[in-house]
C-alpha cells in the first residue's frame, strides 16, 4: 500500500528538488500558518491571513497548470482524482473572495475562514495521503525532479489572489497567468507600501489597488479564460 508523503522523509520523496518534496513543504508552512490566523486577532491575524493567500493560490496554480496535467496522462484514475481537488480548489476560491468583503475579526469572518481552514485540510490530506502517492508510484525519482522544477517556477510567478471565474485548467488558466499574476503581484506591492507611508498617499495606493481589482475581475471574466474546465468543477 502506497504511504502518505506525510510518513516519508525528504529523501524518500526524491530529494529537494522533487514536486513531491515541494508540494509537503508548502503544507507544512500552510499549517503553520492556519494555526497563527486561528488563534490570532488584529494586525496579526491579518497580517498571517494575507500571507496564507500569497501561499495558497500561487501553490494551487502550480499544481493545475503543471501538476493535475501530469497526473492525468500517469495514472488511469487521473481525472476523478484530480477532478476532486479542483472541485476543492474552486469552493476555496469562492470561499475566500465571499472572505475579502467581510470585517477582519467579525465572527462572519472567523466562521467563513473555519470552512475555508477546513477544506485546505483535506485538501492536503487528499494529495499527501491519495493523489502524490500514486503519482510517486508512477514515475522515477528524475521525472519527480524534472516536474518540480518545472512546478517551482510556475509557483513562483503565478497569481497570488483568489480568480473564481477562470477555469481550474488549461488552457484557461494557463492564458490567466500572465495578465492576472502582473495585476496580483503590482496590487501586493501597492498593499504593501500603503502600510508603510503616510495616511494621504496610503489612500492613494489603495486607490490604485482597488483599481486594478476592477480590471483583474474584467480580465478574468474573458471567455478564452474559462477554457479546458471540467463542467462539472462549480456543481
Amino acid at each position: 500500500m502506497a504511504r502518505s508523503l506525510a510518513e516519508q522523509t525528504e529523501a524518500e520523496l526524491g530529494g529537494a528538488h522533487s514536486v513531491l518534496a515541494l508540494q509537503k513543504r508548502d503544507h507544512q508552512v500552510m499549517e503553520g500558518l492556519l494555526e497563527r490566523i486561528e488563534r490570532g486577532s488584529g494586525v496579526a491575524r491579518e497580517k498571517a491571513l494575507t500571507a496564507l493567500c500569497r501561499l495558497v493560490f500561487p501553490h494551487a496554480f502550480a499544481e493545475e497548470a503543471v501538476l493535475w496535467p501530469v497526473l492525468r496522462r500517469a495514472l488511469p484514475d487521473g481525472e476523478a482524482l484530480t477532478l476532486h481537488v479542483e472541485q476543492e480548489h474552486q469552493q476555496i476560491n469562492e470561499l475566500f473572495t465571499a472572505l475579502e468583503t467581510l470585517p477582519p475579526d467579525s465572527t462572519e469572518h472567523r466562521t467563513r475562514f473555519g470552512r475555508i481552514a477546513e477544506l485546505l485540510r483535506r485538501d492536503a490530506r487528499d494529495e499527501e495521503d491519495v493523489l502524490l502517492p500514486k503519482l510517486q508510484a508512477a514515475l522515477s525519482v528524475s521525472e519527480l525532479r524534472r516536474v518540480g522544477r518545472v512546478w517551482w517556477v510556475v509557483r513562483h510567478t503565478a497569481p497570488t489572489r483568489p480568480h473564481p471565474t477562470v477555469a481550474r485548467r488549461p488552457p484557461g488558466n494557463v492564458l490567466a497567468a500572465l495578465p492576472l499574476t502582473g495585476l496580483d503581484r503590482a496590487r501586493d506591492r501597492l498593499d504593501q507600501a500603503a502600510r508603510r507611508v503616510p495616511p494621504r498617499l496610503a489612500v492613494a495606493y489603495s486607490r490604485t489597488s482597488h483599481a486594478l481589482a476592477g480590471v483583474a475581475g474584467a480580465v478574468e471574466h474573458l471567455p478564452p479564460l474559462r477554457r479546458g474546465e471540467d463542467p462539472t468543477t462549480r456543481t
